[in-house]
Formats: structure tokens, C-alpha cells, sequence
């Protein structure tokens, strides 16, 4: 992912508890740029920014540090796995209301039979593995 990114001006890689934490943190080292973790509600000590989302059996919430990425940021989305779309899908929301710019979700597997990408719209999917 590295090789992917490193022409492409990006400014921070945000990571998804709890594996997107793993593989967003040394990609953001590799690429020299600020690593910002999402988590769960409650997990970040101070003030926060949050955005809802719909999984295939509840509601779920991801937050982020107020202040931790600012507006005009170029930021790549990290997390393991794409199913449905919903956790990426709240990134991408959660990136817009503090005026970022989401350059590109990244994912190690896709299951494309959920049609998770289809709910990410504009923005665009990088995924290392498709499994049926």
C-alpha cells in the first residue's frame, strides 16, 4: 500500500478498530504522515467528533479526536475488511463534516456479494483481496 500512496500528497491514514488500527499505523509511518485511530464510542480520552452508522444487526457509532484532522486534509480510510459498507461508509461522513478529503478507502479483503462498495459512492476502493 505503501508504493500506492506515496506520490499521491496524502496527509493522514485514519484506522478502523480494531484492525484497520494495525494496518493504518505503519502505513502512515511508511508514508511519513499523522495516523489518526476511529473508534468506538468511548474508547478516546477528551473531546470528540462522532458519525452513526447501520450494521447488518444494530446501529454502531465511530468517533475521532476533535481537532485530529483538520479541513482540506487528504486522508486515506484503513480498515480490514469491507462487508456491507457501513463502518467505511461512516468514515467517509465522519471525514465530511470536519471538511476532509477522503482520496481513497483501502481494504485487505472485500466481499463484494454484500455490495458494501456500492454504499461508499464517489469515493474510490482499494482492496488486496476479493473473496466470494
Amino acid at each position: 500500500m505503501v508504493e500506492r500512496y506515496k506520490d499521491q500528497n496524502i496527509d493522514v491514514v485514519a484506522g478502523f478498530e480494531v484492525r484497520g488500527l494495525i494496518f493504518g499505523a505503519p502505513l502512515a509511518l511508511a508514508l511519513g504522515v499523522a495516523f489518526v485511530p476511529l473508534r468506538k464510542p468511548g474508547k478516546l480520552p477528551g473531546e470528540t467528533v462522532s458519525e452513526s452508522y447501520d450494521t447488518e444487526y444494530s446501529t454502531d457509532k465511530i468517533e475521532m479526536h476533535t481537532g485530529a484532522i483538520d479541513a482540506g486534509q487528504r486522508v486515506v480510510l484503513v480498515d480490514d475488511l469491507i462487508a456491507t459498507g457501513g463502518t467505511l461508509r461512516a468514515g467517509i461522513n465522519l471525514m465530511g463534516k470536519v471538511g476532509a478529503e477522503v482520496v481513497e478507502a483501502a481494504c485487505i479483503i472485500e466481499l463484494p456479494a454484500l455490495k458494501g462498495r456500492e454504499k461508499l459512492g464517489v469515493t474510490k476502493l482499494f482492496v488486496l483481496i476479493e473473496k466470494e
